[in-house]
């Protein structure tokens, strides 16, 4: 299986060479290409990958708003997901069973609930293939069912937003926004992941100094045992 990063930046306005296209995976084996989340910064531009399918995380703007004008492939989504893209011009919909691994592509996914949004309810993918299992999570607070999800991961992919500030609000007992890197660090500690990789970059990554980001990361990943490294664009990864 190769991972590519087609995208890196989070929604933020500000965006740099490194970090210039909204957070997107594309997933490769045998032949075939399936990209995960297509937000805006693609609308007019995804279909020149040729893509076999995608699959959507969540209906935020930086991540499916690039299929308002539809697709040249099938999408899939969780229900909840598509309900909230009634609207979008996408005509071959495919739905995910939330904890029910699917086979798109000859790549399995598996859709685990995550915390984020009360408008856009999201999922982080457990994606395996061949002796490859990742988990991808862009966006999220916590995984409802982390020891689950986590289970023989290899690499954790996630949120970039910011490094240890907290970036979670409250919506009536609700939790909402942005897990802290240094708190899914922990989290592939306690789960024995032994790598972590940071996308969907926030202000914090994006602007700051990347050496010194990266030393800082580094640190805070050793302290807990994991490696860690953050994502750019274009950034190529083979398992």
């Amino acid at each position: 299986m190769k991972l590519t990063f087609l995208g890196t930046r989070g929604e933020i306005e500000k965006r740099t060479r490194r970090h210039m296209m909204h957070t997107s995976l594309l997933v490769s084996y045998r032949g075939a290409d399936v990209m995960i989340d297509c937000g805006l910064d693609w609308l007019g531009k995804f279909e020149r990958l040729r893509l076999s399918a995608i699959v959507l995380t969540h209906a935020h703007p930086d991540h499916a708003w690039g299929l308002r004008d539809g697709a040249p492939c099938p999408v899939h989504a969780p229900q909840k997901t598509w309900q909230t893209l009634k609207y979008c011009a996408v005509k071959d919909r495919r739905l995910i069973k939330e904890r029910t691994p699917t086979k798109i592509c000859g790549i399995t996914f598996e859709a685990f609930p995550v915390e984020h949004s009360i408008l856009a309810p999201a999922v982080g993918y457990c994606v395996s293939a061949g002796r490859a299992r990742i988990f991808y999570a862009p966006d999220l607070v916590f995984i409802h069912d982390r020891r689950a999800a986590l289970k023989g991961v290899q690499i954790y992919i996630g949120d970039g937003a910011t490094l240890t500030r907290s970036f979670i609000r409250k919506r009536g007992k609700t939790l909402i926004g942005h897990a802290p890197v240094r708190t899914q660090l922990t989290w592939c500690a306690k789960e024995g992941v032994p790598r972590a990789i940071i996308t969907h970059c926030g202000s914090e990554i994006v602007t700051k100094n990347e050496r010194k980001l990266s030393e800082n990361l580094y640190a805070m990943a050793a302290e807990r045992g994991v490696e860690a490294r953050i994502a750019y664009d274009g950034m190529k990864l083979v398992l």
